[in-house]
């Protein structure tokens, strides 16, 4: 079943992608969620040109989310856990520790644009974590995950 995303879909894909998927998926969830409309050719036709409108829009948008960017590159993000025995940690750190420790920096980013590879992170050490800005401009960020002072 081909289908127009008309917002974000984790796994799937960015707002006005055409994307085939399964017909229960679509028929039983994307639609009637509204996270996407049925792909015809006159669906297809309205799209094409609202993209062209779109790509001048776009450029100013991927400045800035490329100015952003640079911005994070250069940020030293350390991120403070309660450790018990060697190295583990007592929970874990996630994406929300990341955006509230990128927020303190003075940026802020939505949680739900910020990933880590596994999930969750258990151990100290240095880690990555992927920022999605726009479809087109994706940043990895270092950041180290350190004892917290006793």
């Amino acid at each position: 079943m081909e289908l127009i995303l008309k917002q974000d879909v984790a796994n799937l894909g960015f707002q006005d992608d055409i994307v085939n998927v399964k017909n229960g998926y679509g028929r039983n969830f994307l639609i009637p969620q509204g996270y996407a409309i049925l792909a015809t050719s006159s669906a297809k036709k309205v799209l094409a040109e609202t993209l062209k409108q779109r790509a001048f829009k776009e450029e100013k948008v991927i400045k800035e989310a490329n100015e952003i960017a640079e911005t994070l590159k250069s940020l030293e993000i350390k991120i403070s856990a309660k450790v018990g025995s060697g190295d583990k940690l007592f929970g874990s750190v996630s994406n929300v520790d990341i955006a509230e420790a990128i927020a303190k920096a003075g940026t802020n980013i939505d949680k739900k644009y910020i990933s880590v590879a596994g999930g969750l992170i258990k151990r100290l050490g240095r880690y990555t974590a992927k920022v999605r800005l726009h479809r087109e401009v994706i940043v990895e960020i270092p950041f180290d995950v350190v004892a917290e002072a006793k």
